[in-house]
């Protein structure tokens, strides 16, 4: 691919996972960090690629894409050869895609309510129904495992293994078996160590530099 990947990132966000599948797919890509401690986010310049001064965004090219789903999409269909996502045809594609938004739309935003103990909205109003629904519907999808796919790994795996991950680390996620075992599986890729290592020393380095600057 001629184009060079740039991935805007920082440390323990969403754009870790986004990382990880880089790792997976073996893409070459460049790392544009941003201290958002020190508000590297909300600088004019990084505000005209991603306006929501968020983190991850992409470019590739000429082509900037933000919002973490829309960015695992891209980056697995830019490397079809890794065989990360399924073909147009292929019969796991619309699983793939349903899984993806799964995510964006229900599981995210119910970890929110629950985590900010808001009460959750009407069921005629609610885009993810219940939050028990939401975590009884994955437990039921990782219980035909090893991956949400199957016997399949695909980028939705990456997804659903930061999420999950996440989740379970700050008590929102209960703690299936089915939950964590998959995030035990997905912890052990040598992507993942690699990648949590890397932040875990990033982030020392970042908020070292945000209490020099007096801001932490």
């Amino acid at each position: 691919m001629a184009d060079q990947v740039e991935l805007f990132y920082a440390p323990q966000t969403r754009a870790t996972g986004v990382r990880v599948l880089l790792e997976e797919l073996g893409a070459p890509y460049k790392l544009n960090v941003l201290n958002l401690k020190l508000g590297e986010n909300r600088t004019p310049r990084y505000l005209a690629v991603n306006p929501a001064g968020k983190v991850p965004a992409l470019r590739v090219g000429e082509a900037v894409i933000t919002e973490q789903v829309a960015i695992y999409v891209y980056l697995a269909d830019l490397f079809p050869e890794k065989g990360l996502t399924p073909s147009l045809d292929d019969p796991l594609r619309g699983p793939y895609l349903h899984w993806f938004v799964h995510m964006a739309s229900c599981f995210e935003p119910a970890l929110i309510d629950r985590a900010l103990k808001r009460e959750e909205p009407p069921h005629s109003m609610s885009a993810y129904g219940s939050f028990d629904t939401v975590m009884e519907s994955m437990r039921a999808q990782l219980a035909k495992g090893p991956f949400v796919l199957g016997e399949r790994m695909t980028a939705v795996d990456v997804l659903w293994g930061m999420g999950l991950r996440w989740g379970t680390m700050f008590g929102i996620v209960p703690e299936f078996e089915e939950f964590t075992a998959y995030i035990e599986r997905f912890a052990e890729r040598p992507s993942v160590v690699k990648v949590l290592q890397e932040d875990q020393n990033m982030a020392r380095e970042q908020e070292d530099a945000a209490v020099q600057a007096g801001v932490a």
